[in-house]
């Protein structure tokens, strides 16, 4: 009750904010963490979200040490995310290496140009602000920014909804049929990179992980299809969140960190009471 009073009150926006920040995230999560979770490319999401901070990290320097006041960290976010979906899809789809090492190698060399270009950027400039973000923090721009990623998602994810279904669960016959598997892979890839950058912004990197994965994975222990999938992955979204921004706030905790625990540990139970329900013939 204190939190709902707490929403209505005019005297504290922010937390009005990351309310609705966190139902309208929800929508994109939902809906392209169901794609992650059913291609199983959870640790590719992993990758090009790091890499994420390579760009952020070339933004600031250009910005306050070149002074190229039109590359920002959002604009070197963007370039890095696409680069990194662009080179792991490329990798996986046609380089003889093993996928799972370019995409530790890139995870790995994204943060670390992240990090050199934040150390040699002039000022203080705290990392873990980028690393876990702040829900409270977010603006009307960031509303704005997360209201058209949502309309780009849902809009992308209607128009080619079978084709991101054939590439998830039956790629060779989709092949077969003449689907251009290659380019809606690829394809998949850019959007959920595109949802990791404007994401970060509202929830950092490694909250974005979290919540496009796990609201997914406890979903599907539920749904029979891959719409209901991403209907129930957007409501779990929603619940995590609301949960965790109100205890959070009644026990004045760190509201990131709170999410993810709630949202891990109804993952850990639905696969429970998934494992120990009798299974019928």
């Amino acid at each position: 009750m204190e939190f709902l009073n707490a929403l209505a009150d005019p005297a504290i926006p922010f937390l009005r904010y990351a309310f609705v920040a966190g139902i309208l995230a929800s929508l994109s999560f939902g809906i392209i963490g169901t794609y992650v979770v059913a291609r199983r490319i959870t640790y590719i999401a992993g990758a090009i979200a790091h890499c994420v901070l390579g760009g952020i990290g070339a933004g600031l320097y250009c910005q306050h040490k070149l002074g190229v006041t039109w590359f920002g960290p959002l604009t070197g976010a963007i370039v890095a995310a696409l680069l990194a979906a662009i080179i792991i899809g490329l990798v996986s789809l046609h380089a003889n290496q093993r996928e799972d090492t370019a995409i530790g190698a890139l995870w790995a060399i994204g943060m670390a140009i992240g990090l050199l270009f934040i150390a040699k950027t002039p000022g203080y400039i705290e990392p873990m602000s980028y690393l876990f973000g702040n829900i409270l923090l977010i603006s009307k721009y960031d509303l704005w920014m997360v209201l058209l990623l949502d309309g780009l998602v849902v809009g992308t994810a209607t128009l080619f909804y079978h084709k991101f279904l054939a590439v998830c669960f039956d790629e060779e016959y989709a092949r077969l049929r003449g689907v251009r598997t290659d380019l809606y892979y690829l394809l998949l890839l850019c959007l959920t990179a595109l949802t990791v950058v404007l994401l970060v912004r509202v929830v950092g990197i490694v909250m974005v992980i979290a919540l496009l994965t796990l609201p997914a994975a406890v979903a599907s222990n539920f749904a029979k299809g891959l719409w209901q999938m991403m209907v129930l992955a957007t409501l779990f979204c929603i619940a995590f969140i609301g949960s965790g921004l109100a205890i959070s706030y009644n026990f004045d905790l760190p509201s990131g960190p709170t999410i993810i625990v709630i949202a891990g540990l109804v993952y850990l139970g639905a696969s429970g009471l998934r494992h120990f329900a009798p299974r019928k013939n």
